[in-house]
């Protein structure tokens, strides 16, 4: 992919903290991201071997954990061999690639939680209808729709951006974001930007209508519930799912709904650490290991794995 000028390559400036303060992040980022990649691919395996979570719900949340993995992995990697080598450059393919695959991971994923809270809506508002409306085949179709919608949009953006005159290599944010690489163009871009904006708008700002509308009628429908238990049951659960949509919907509203000129460039790194490492940590303990029917599951292969154990050693013994 060839520029205009004649850089090949980006220079992400990242945290310019002293080399003390880097270390520090370095390990706390290591840390979080290990437990990011086993919680959530802990979900995904549950999720899939066990025959009791073969329902929609949990057919979204293993796909919504492996975006998960997907959208932490295209930044942090990067960031946590930047701090420990003290290196930060990225070459310009290396930049289109994160840059790509940073936002149809996280398009994909707004378009999932959408998905879901429409799941959950025929699920509480009408029971009867659940399995009739809610098929294998359409739940297949939500998610390679969100997929293929999310690649549509995005492609050919990603491509614009790339072939755009960048007169300076510093991208003064620790990854490929899409304000900090327009603001190194050394043209206008407003057609650009319009088109930018209104992919955010879209998908940002359309699904969580479709959030907000789903989980209203959601809770309407709790407030009729007779007994006071299960009322506070599903307001538990309800409000735990809110937390974390409002996490990733607010920080990436303030990231992106906005016109791309606009500064407060070094807030939004704060803001990006929370999208990147917060709303993956929380998801799979909010929407699954929370849940009782994943903890017996959890619970039964963990008994399994130790009785396995056991016989094991009880053979090495006798031998």
């Amino acid at each position: 992919m060839e520029n205009q000028t004649m850089v090949r390559n980006f220079i992400l400036v990242g945290f310019t903290a002293g080399r003390k303060l880097q270390i520090f992040i370095f390990v706390v980022l290591l840390v979080i991201y290990v437990s990011i990649i086993i919680g959530n691919l802990v979900i995904v395996t549950i999720s899939i071997v066990d025959h009791g979570l073969h329902v929609p719900i949990y057919y979204f949340i293993w796909n919504l954990s492996l975006l998960e993995i997907g959208l932490t992995s295209s930044v942090i990697p990067k960031v946590l061999f930047n701090l420990a080598s003290g290196e930060k450059t990225i070459s310009v393919i290396g930049c289109f690639v994160q840059f790509f695959l940073y936002f149809i991971f996280g398009m994909t994923e707004f378009l999932l939680l959408a998905a879901m809270s429409f799941d959950r809506y025929v699920a509480i508002c009408h029971p009867l209808c659940y399995s009739t409306i809610i098929s294998n085949r359409l739940c297949s179709l939500l998610v390679l729709g969100s997929w293929g919608l999310s690649f549509a949009l995005l492609i050919g953006q990603s491509v614009v951006v790339f072939e755009l005159p960048f007169y300076n290599q510093n991208i003064n944010h620790f990854f490929c974001d899409g304000a900090p690489l327009v603001k190194l163009s050394c043209t206008e871009t407003p057609v650009l930007d319009l088109v930018n904006f209104s992919i955010a708008v879209f998908s940002l700002l359309g699904t969580l209508i479709i959030i907000v509308l789903s989980y209203a009628n959601i809770i309407f429908a709790i407030l009729h519930i007779s007994s006071t238990s299960g009322r506070q049951k599903a307001f538990s659960t309800c409000a735990s799912h809110l937390i974390v949509v409002f996490i990733s919907y607010g920080s990436c509203i303030f990231m992106y709904v906005k016109p791309i000129h606009m500064g407060g460039l070094d807030i939004s790194k704060g803001v990006g650490i929370l999208n990147t490492v917060v709303s993956p940590l929380l998801n799979p303990f909010i929407f699954s290991l929370r849940n009782r029917q994943v903890q017996k599951a959890l619970q039964k292969y963990f008994s399994m794995c130790s009785s396995y154990r056991t016989i094991l050693s009880l053979m090495k013994s006798e031998r």
